[in-house]
């Protein structure tokens, strides 16, 4: 036969509050595990096109620093500056051009990286919830 609320001990009712509670923030931990480690797989997307953008910029400095130096150069040559002007001056562009491509590329690896909202909306919603049931009980 179930006992009726009036007639059950008050350390039953405190012993079921305190392990209905307990059972509560386990689950609630759990979610949380799990909230953040999708949170940091998103993130993670973020990082990772920060670090092919930063590759790029380091390749693209080697590549194109021997190559387009010696191309402006020469051109420079032509217009009538000395070799020595015209290689430091092409120097000076083409890194300045590779710096804006790499400030590009990382610029929009951290775009991603704020996108990925790291609030934890989820949990902070089941809490919520679970706070308005216990307050219920009580």
């Amino acid at each position: 036969m179930a006992k009726s609320p009036e007639t059950v001990p008050l350390s039953e009712l405190i012993g079921g509050l305190v392990a209905d509670v307990t059972g509560l923030l386990r689950k609630e931990i759990d979610l949380a595990k799990t909230e953040v480690s999708e949170k940091f797989s998103q993130a993670l997307n973020g990082v990772e096109v920060v670090m092919f953008g930063l590759v790029l910029a380091v390749g693209a400095v080697g590549v194109l620093l021997s190559a387009l130096v010696a191309g402006v150069a020469a051109f420079l040559v032509t217009q009538g500056l000395t070799e020595t002007s015209a290689g430091g001056l092409a120097s000076l562009i083409v890194g300045v051009v590779i710096a804006l491509i790499a400030w590009a590329m990382v610029s929009r690896g951290l775009t991603a990286l704020r996108r990925s909202n790291m609030k934890l909306d989820r949990t902070a919603t089941s809490l919520r919830r679970d706070v308005d049931v216990v307050k219920e009980k009580i």
